[in-house]
């Protein structure tokens, strides 16, 4: 997607789940090509609100508006402007790597047309290209979530953790992808505080700022 200036604003949200409130009162601002750092120990709500701002969450108060070149956009139509990786969502196991990476291309294409045969050359699984992804590690798994959501020809770039299952010269990898294919997009890293997983991001929130403190009303 050329020349797309798409921004997010988060207005006094807050999201429950049953009675309990995860996160509260919470304002962002995140400009065309932000990258953003949602930092908090697990169960703060980090994941919970990067779903909202994909648009595949509703909250329960406030609201999160969505703006491409000046122009207003639904929240369910969001999945056509966004790539996500993270280590809960699932991928179809029943393919190989080279067909999932040729399924995926149809609905959502890779920056600068990259042929399957690239894509798999840049995830590093050049040697597992004819396995099915049920033969995979959780590590493989990791990298080629990775590898789809960075690549992605999209302006949005949702990560959570996306360091988990990864060992040393795979988040070096993972990295180096990000700086040279994903700099000229806004990107949203939920993390534990694990810096080598945001350490190109300029801005940080932390989730415990939000957590909703009881009051008389």
């Amino acid at each position: 997607m050329v020349n797309t200036n798409f921004s997010i604003s988060v207005t006094n949200a807050g999201k429950k789940f049953g009675s309990e409130w995860i996160f509260r009162n919470l304002s962002l601002e995140i400009p065309s090509t932000e990258k953003l750092a949602i930092l908090g120990l697990n169960g703060s709500g980090k994941s919970t609100l990067l779903q909202a701002l994909s648009g595949y969450l509703t909250l329960n108060e406030g609201e999160i508006s969505f703006t491409l070149n000046d122009k207003g956009i639904d929240s369910e139509k969001m999945y056509k402007y966004c790539s996500y990786a993270s280590p809960y969502l699932d991928l179809i196991e029943d393919f190989t790597l080279a067909e999932l990476i040729n399924h995926t291309k149809v609905f959502k294409p890779f920056v600068t047309n990259f042929s399957t045969q690239q894509i798999i050359e840049l995830s590093g699984l050049q040697e597992h290209s004819t396995k099915f992804i049920h033969q995979f590690s959780s590590g493989m798994k990791q990298r080629l979530k990775l590898t789809l959501a960075i690549l992605a020809d999209a302006p949005i770039l949702l990560l959570d953790e996306p360091t988990s299952n990864l060992d040393v010269n795979v988040i070096k990898w993972y990295q180096t992808l990000i700086e040279t294919y994903a700099m000229h997009k806004t990107i949203i890293v939920c993390s534990n505080s694990i810096k080598e997983e945001y350490l190109f991001c300029t801005k940080t929130i932390i989730m415990e700022d939000y957590k909703y403190q009881k009051k008389s009303l």
